[in-house]
């Protein structure tokens, strides 16, 4: 999660600083931050932006020996792509009560809905992930 929060602070100042990193076998093969702001693009969340990485890597989209970890929950989207990729994996800091499927507003890793369900495990790091946003967003407001 440490490397997560290094990624995430690469948002840093234009976007929401969220971080990812996906690791296979102890390594990491993937690295993204936020990067919408930057290149006016609403795809470019960090979980998608390591994901991509991840899968030229390895040269194939099936991550399923590896796992992401991610300092905010991941949104719909990102869930989406997750169990798309057939991710073994996912390890992430803060909850988001606004915008989290993973068990936040709602859970896409559920039982029976997917063809797809990967480990899941929130609140790691959480409250150095939250202060991160916490403090993006008080700057933003201008506190």
């Amino acid at each position: 999660m440490k490397l997560a929060l290094m990624e995430a602070e690469k948002s840093l100042p234009d976007d929401v600083p969220v971080g990812a990193v996906v690791v296979k076998e102890g390594k990491v093969i993937g690295r993204g931050h936020n990067q919408r702001e930057k290149r006016q693009d609403p795809t470019l969340h960090a979980e998608i932006v390591a994901l991509r990485q991840a899968a030229k890597k390895l040269g194939s989209w099936y991550l399923t020996e590896c796992l992401l970890y991610v300092t905010l929950e991941p949104c719909p989207m990102c869930a989406g792509a997750l169990i798309q990729a057939r991710i073994k994996g996912v390890i992430f800091g803060a909850f988001d009560s606004k915008g989290g499927a993973l068990g936040s507003v709602v859970n896409l890793n559920q039982e029976g809905l997917f063809n797809h369900r990967f480990e899941c495990r929130g609140g790691v790091e959480s409250e150095a992930c939250a202060k991160l946003l916490r403090e993006f967003f008080l700057m933003r407001r201008g506190g």
